[in-house]
């Protein structure tokens, strides 16, 4: 049945999933509609950890807070609650029925996927599967009863679990991982968040604008260590003006349980208390007990499973996709690197995983997103360029907005003029970045982008600005 990896006859093809979530999902859908006869083994509802526990979850409460935040700060605005300014103590939320509101948007997401699978033929059985071979699959289902399914083509996208200290075990109370934060019935008073990543760095804030006193501990110099330093700062500007503490070169090495709340131990003995502790250090690959070893799949030295550009592992015909292989832990990559998995196995044009048209968002407040090649390539001499960085304070629709952080960054090659990548920091990046991923996708230069109309007033006006002065420094 297969050459060169592909399934020579599509129609006839079984294709076995191992995960439900965006990687495992999409997947399916491009093979059914191939003709495969396709079978998905799911273990906690399908959506996996970006619907249920994850992404919508996280990004439902960081949407609540986002409001908090706007009611807060919009006295300039002429805003007056009661006939009084509005200041952030007076305005609070019902946490229970915000983590209701958010299970049961998760819980409704779960279904209409599982609708989905079910209208397009596409089987789902609730258990655990483990691989028995190249073109083997044992599922468990929840009833204990065992099934060895045949193969023309496996897809494993099991996801990955929040990666857990030993001196830090979470008990779902008082030291929480960010699956966990949802069963909480009252704010916490004072949370420690352990993490300046993007997980930490959007629940420190989301739970600060709910009306928690939050420390964030960072054991690096500056929060988001991973993104653009001029995007941290001003995210870090906004932290220090707000009030929410950050203790940068901390290192937390353990969180206990005490009679009042909790306790943070850092490298240099100093003892950080608080009510509550929610660890976000990282991620784990869901690759135990997957039969990798049995069937020959390579993975890494952190246990991520080996994927090339078009999501094959070591073994023909098992391909991986999602978060299990440590490829920009992300949604909407998880879903890319399933339907390119699908087309290449069973014989569609496909073209392979490019990293650099990946666009990315720090759900923060102001929100940061990301595309293409960064500040740090252009500097470390990766790319020849030019950058320019332009301050939304200047924009009209900022100005009436309130808005007073965050800025347009562009980033092209020298030569060409094309856009090779760009930074927006704004209450609304997730949506203006999608203009500039266009752009980097489609090799635009900075002129093709700056003669694009734009609405006036509007946010998007800032990224053909940005565009014009790069066009300008190149002439001068």
């Amino acid at each position: 049945m297969r050459n060169n990896g592909t399934v020579s006859q599509p129609e006839s093809a079984h294709v076995v999933i191992i995960g439900g979530g965006p990687g495992g999902y999409e997947a399916a859908l491009v093979a059914r509609a191939s003709g495969a006869e396709v079978t998905i083994i799911d273990r906690d509802g399908l959506g996996g950890s970006a619907v249920l526990t994850d992404c919508v979850p996280s990004k439902t409460l960081i949407a609540t807070s986002n409001v908090i935040a706007s009611a807060a700060h919009s006295a300039e605005l002429g805003v007056r609650i009661n006939g009084t300014e509005p200041e952030a103590g007076q305005i609070g939320v019902d946490l229970v029925v915000v983590n209701e509101r958010i299970k049961a948007l998760a819980a409704a997401q779960s279904e209409d996927i599982a609708e989905k699978m079910a209208a397009e033929g596409i089987s789902v059985i609730r258990g655990r599967g483990r691989l028995t071979g190249p073109d083997s699959v044992m599922a468990l289902d929840e009833s204990g009863r065992m099934t060895q399914l045949h193969a023309d083509v496996i897809l494993l996208a099991t996801g990955a679990r929040p990666r857990v200290m030993e001196t830090a075990l979470p008990d779902g109370d008082r030291i929480l991982t960010w699956e966990q934060v949802y069963d909480l019935l009252e704010l916490p008073d004072r949370l420690i968040v352990v993490g300046s990543g993007v997980t930490g760095a959007e629940f420190a804030g989301a739970y600060h604008a709910l009306g928690c006193d939050v420390v964030l501990v960072s054991s690096r110099d500056r929060v988001l260590p991973g993104e653009d330093p001029d995007a941290a700062q001003v995210l870090e500007d906004v932290y220090a003006r707000n009030g929410l503490e950050v203790m940068s070169h901390s290192r937390a090495i353990a969180a206990r349980r005490t009679e009042t709340g909790v306790e943070v131990e850092l490298e240099d003995g100093r003892i950080v208390t608080g009510s509550h502790v929610l660890m976000a250090v990282g991620s784990l690959p869901n690759t135990d007990d997957l039969g990798l070893e049995d069937a020959g799949v390579a993975v890494d030295d952190r246990g991520f499973i080996s994927v090339d550009r078009v999501s094959r592992t070591s073994v023909r015909g098992i391909y991986a996709a999602g978060d299990c292989t440590g490829v920009m832990m992300l949604a909407s990559v998880a879903a890319m690197q399933g339907r390119i998995a699908m087309s290449h196995a069973l014989g569609e044009a496909v073209a392979p995983l490019e990293l650099t048209h990946v666009s990315s968002t720090v759900f923060s407040s102001p929100e940061i997103a990301t595309v293409g090649l960064t500040q740090r390539d252009l500097d470390n001499g990766v790319f020849r360029g030019d950058a320019f960085l332009l301050p939304l304070f200047t924009n009209a629709r900022s100005k009436m907005e309130g808005q007073h952080d965050g800025f347009v960054k562009i980033l092209c090659r020298r030569g060409t003029r094309t856009v090779a990548g760009a930074v927006v920091v704004s209450e609304n990046a997730s949506e203006l970045i999608h203009a500039l991923t266009l752009a980097v996708e489609q090799r635009l230069t900075v002129d093709e982008l700056a003669t694009t109309f734009t609405v006036y007033p509007s946010l998007s006006g800032s990224v053909a600005e940005a565009a014009r002065r790069l066009h300008v420094n190149a002439e001068g």
